[in-house]
């Protein structure tokens, strides 16, 4: 295991980043990911990392950029927030597409209006359906261990598609930890060279992105979904080799004090970090809960998400984003359609809280674990509940 460094999980990442010998790198910043590009484009002015940078004018320009730099063979990262990934949406939809393997670190944040720079993750939900493998990490820890990971992933011939690194804005990504770095030798035994299956070469002219007639174009999209749903087991053999590797192991849906609960929260990031002290207190009270967190968001891990929950009896299904309009929240919406038909079937609340940057406090999630003792006890418990809200 590396030496653990006091740093700022934004540096840790981008410093992950010139570990894995990128190529290029386009950005715009924005706030709360600034950053990581910020400390991108001073390694590569100070000559610490042989790639190049394009400042450009805009997100729009910047996952065009990519696009372009990845289909020629580059090693390709970016990084964005909110209202910067909604700009870039035309051309995010259009790498996954063209199998173009970017990876972009994204740091959540609540999408205006009215304007708001804390997090939630209304921009996290505003991409799930783009194409894009998708992780979640809860800490800066996991930011630094997934940017490998992102790489080795995306560019494995099996997979090549781009993917998205989520995670808290300020609230992670402004936080200062106890970060252990990997080795150069740990990187460069988990992380191969980037060998692109197809790029543009004058010397071998290809034609992408061309018009898909109706008589390809829905087979096209098939493919791309296959691939996607293809490359949860590629996900699984890259955990397992940095485990191997590194010595920290993750999983596709991590688990906390589940081993006894049949009452458990259903949540994505740093929340469940807060979470862990109101499992503690529960505890105290003499009522054994868990939470259960699925770190990939796409592909869906269905077989083991429903593994997790297979002694749930009470199920809190907790978001952080609103679905306008729709009957359930969007990780709560995930999360209903995978019960659907299957063997388990749990008591169901749903929850949505830290709306724009609302504080969460463990008292909140003492009372949310409450509801769902409250609903095994046969009392009327609200479908969904907005935790936090001011009367």
């Amino acid at each position: 295991m590396g030496k653990r460094r006091g740093v700022e999980s934004s540096i840790a990442m981008a410093d992950a980043v010139a570990m894995c010998d990128v190529d290029a790198i386009a950005a715009y910043p924005i706030t709360p990911q600034t950053h990581i590009v910020e400390h991108l484009s001073e390694l590569v002015y100070n000559g610490e990392l042989d790639a190049e940078f394009v400042p450009v004018e805009s997100e729009h320009s910047a996952m065009s950029a990519c696009c372009g730099m990845s289909a020629a063979g580059a090693r390709t990262f970016t990084a964005t927030s909110s209202q910067g990934l909604l700009l870039m949406n035309e051309i995010v939809h259009i790498v996954p597409a063209m199998r173009l393997p970017v990876v972009m670190a994204v740091a959540n944040r609540a999408i205006s209006a009215p304007i708001s720079i804390w997090n939630d993750h209304g921009d996290l939900a505003s991409v799930r359906d783009t194409g894009w493998l998708q992780i979640v990490a809860e800490n800066g820890q996991e930011c630094f261990d997934m940017m490998p990971l992102a790489f080795r992933v995306a560019e494995d011939k099996r997979v090549h598609l781009p993917i998205m690194v989520h995670f808290d804005g300020f609230i992670v990504s402004h936080m200062i930890e106890a970060i252990a770095y990997w080795e150069p030798e740990q990187v460069k035994e988990f992380l191969p060279p980037f060998e692109p299956q197809i790029r543009l070469d004058i010397h071998n002219p290809v034609a992408m992105g061309i018009v898909g007639v109706p008589e390809i174009y829905y087979e096209t999209r098939l493919a791309q979904h296959q691939a996607l749903l293809d490359s949860l087991k590629v996900i699984k053999e890259a955990f397992d080799d940095l485990e191997r590797i590194v010595g920290r192991r993750y999983n596709v849906v991590e688990t906390y004090n589940m081993d006894k609960a049949e009452i458990a929260l259903v949540m994505m990031g740093s929340l469940s970090e807060t979470a862990m002290s109101a499992v503690k207190a529960m505890k105290e009270k003499g009522i054994e809960v868990g939470i259960i967190r699925p770190r990939v968001w796409r592909p869906f891990p269905t077989e083991d998400f429903l593994a997790a929950v297979k002694n749930v009896k009470a199920l809190g299904l907790v978001d952080r984003a609103f679905t306008f309009g729709g009957h359930s929240h969007p990780l709560a919406t995930e999360i209903k359609s995978v019960l659907y038909g299957s063997p388990v079937q749990p008591k169901i609340a749903e929850f949505t809280l830290g709306i724009g940057g609302r504080d969460v406090k463990v008292e909140d999630i003492v009372g949310m674990y409450g509801s769902l003792v409250d609903m095994l006890e046969g009392k009327d418990v609200p479908r969904i509940q907005y935790v936090g809200v001011r009367e």
